[in-house]
Parts: C-alpha cells; structure tokens; sequence
C-alpha cells in the first residue's frame, strides 16, 4: 500500500517551461508532479536526458565520424528521425549485455517470449525486415528482454500497432510491436522479465506474433546475432558493434573466453583463473604489449568478464 502525501502548488517552471500544476504527491517511487491537464511525470523525470548508459554514451558522443542523434521521446519511434548513419561507423563500440549502471539485476537477460522464429531479420516482400518474429497467441505475456527505462508505448499508426519501446543499461533499445495491450506506461522503469504487454495482431500483421527489434542508436542489428532464440540466452556478454553486425549475415560474437576479431584490433574476455602471462602466451603476444593497448599494469588485477584487447 502506497503511503501518499498531498500538497498543493499552483504554479511552477521547469527547464524553461511554466506548466501549472495542481498538486505534488509523494510515494515511495518518488516525487509525482499532478499538471492541471491531467498528466504527471515524476520529478526525475523532468529533466531526464535519455542516457542510460554514458559509458557508451561517451564513446559515440566522442567519435567525430558518427554525429549520432538519440534524444528523449515518447511520442515517435526514432528519436533520430532514421538520420544515424550505419556506414559512419568506422571503429568497434564494446557493449557489455549484462553490465548495468544499478545495482540491481537489470543487465540480465530475459526472453521477450517461448515461441518459434516465424521470420528472421533481412530482406523480405521487397524491403527489410528489421527484427525477427516469435510467434505467440493472443493474449500471451510478453516480457522485457533487459531492465531499462520504457521510452515509448502507445498504437503506432506506421504498421507496428500497439508497440513498446525500451532503452537499456547496456546502450541498446528494444521494440516489442503487434501487442494486443500495453501494460507499461512511459517514463517507467523495468527488470529483465517484466511484463509489458500482451501478445496480438495489430498494426500490418498477419496471424498474431511479435516483432521483436534490437537497435542501436535507432539503427536496427539483426537479433539472431546476439540472441540465441533457441537456447534464450545471449550468445555473449560481449557485444561488438560494427557495422557487419547490422546486415543479414554479419558474424555473432564470439563465445566465452574466445578471441573476438573486430578489423584489425582483437579483444579477449577474461575468465576466472586468467594471468596476463597466459593470456598472453595464449593468443601469441607479449603482457607489455597487451598493458600498453589497455593502459594497465603488469600488476593489474583482472576483472572476469571483462574484455582486454590483445591486438
């Protein structure tokens, strides 16, 4: 049970815009600001950026080739207006799948839904087919892949029907369409697994399934690279984001504890038991060299799960 506190405010601005409001309540989700036209947002929410992870938000906001555009809205789908370039990436952008910014469980995996791979992602009926389809009935629970924040969820008039739309601690964002009903509102925070909505056939469908996207910075990848459908778990903890991973056919990341070639830098994930002396001697270079191309020490400890490029 929610304990409330009501008081009243008649007039106040935030980030440059006067809005009335006609009360503030506060909860143990936090501060909630009540508008005289019947809409709230919490109080943290005001001035949210969109950030979920700035790490990776670092790294693209760095590399002057990319000029990437990811705002904060929750009334279109891409936030670029589909402006983000795939072939201005010119370098590997490492993302950690089951990293978070929390303290809590939200870099876990969970799978969207059970069902069977209807249709993969590529070209398909004359364009591309951006994600890959599950089939499910009607009615069935349909769950957050990762923890995150939803951005958007509402009926989309481009073909998606009821869609939800949410942006991850790992630096990605998940579309879920086709829903039959939407249980998230946005602005609301969720863990891997959390039910978002209920499984459907609306929008430009044929037979009830989801659509399931994974995109980075508004630019679709194909799921099947980094999900493995059959199995429901990510194929690594590792992403390396390159512009192959965002065709038909571009390679999946490696498995645990294996090399990743990326052009022409490679990458090792530590595992437990690891010395720099054998990782080194393992992928046939020196531990100068591998503390020199990650501005570490002989004297390092290792973090397991964590990449060292050796190359």
């Amino acid at each position: 049970m929610r304990i409330l506190l009501i008081s009243f405010l008649t007039f106040i601005s935030f980030a440059g815009n006067s809005q009335q409001i006609i009360d503030t309540i506060q909860s143990e989700e936090g501060t909630m600001i009540v508008f005289a036209n019947r809409t709230w947002v919490y109080l943290e929410d005001l001035n949210f950026d969109g950030i979920m992870n700035h790490h990776v938000a670092s790294q693209v906001d760095t590399d002057s080739n990319l000029n990437y555009i990811q705002s904060w809205d929750h009334d279109v789908c891409y936030t670029s207006n589909l402006a983000n370039n795939v072939n201005a990436m010119k370098d590997t952008i490492w993302l950690c799948l089951e990293d978070s910014e929390s303290d809590s469980l939200d870099g876990l995996f969970h799978m969207p839904t059970d069902g069977i791979i209807t249709s993969h992602f590529g070209w398909r009926r004359g364009r591309n087919h951006n994600g890959t389809d599950l089939d499910l009935n009607t009615g069935d629970t349909v769950r957050a892949a990762w923890g995150g924040k939803v951005r958007y969820a509402k009926f989309n008039t481009s073909g998606f029907g009821n869609l939800v739309i949410i942006r991850h601690h790992n630096g990605l964002e998940t579309f879920y369409a086709h829903l039959s009903k939407h249980i998230v509102v946005p602005d609301q925070m969720v863990n891997p697994g959390d039910p978002i909505g209920l499984g459907g056939n609306t929008g430009h469908s044929y037979g009830s399934h989801l659509h399931f996207e994974v995109r980075f910075y508004d630019i679709p990848m194909n799921p099947e690279k980094v999900i493995d459908f059959k199995e429901g778990i990510v194929r690594d903890e590792n992403l390396m984001v390159h512009r192959g991973l965002f065709r038909p056919g571009g390679y999946a990341p490696s498995s645990s504890g294996k090399a990743v070639a990326s052009g022409d830098k490679k990458y090792y994930r530590v595992r437990s038991g690891d010395t720099l002396g054998a990782i080194a001697s393992r992928n046939r270079t020196t531990v100068s060299r591998i503390c020199q191309l990650n501005g570490i020490r002989p004297t390092t400890v290792l973090q397991i799960g964590k990449n060292l490029r050796i190359r």
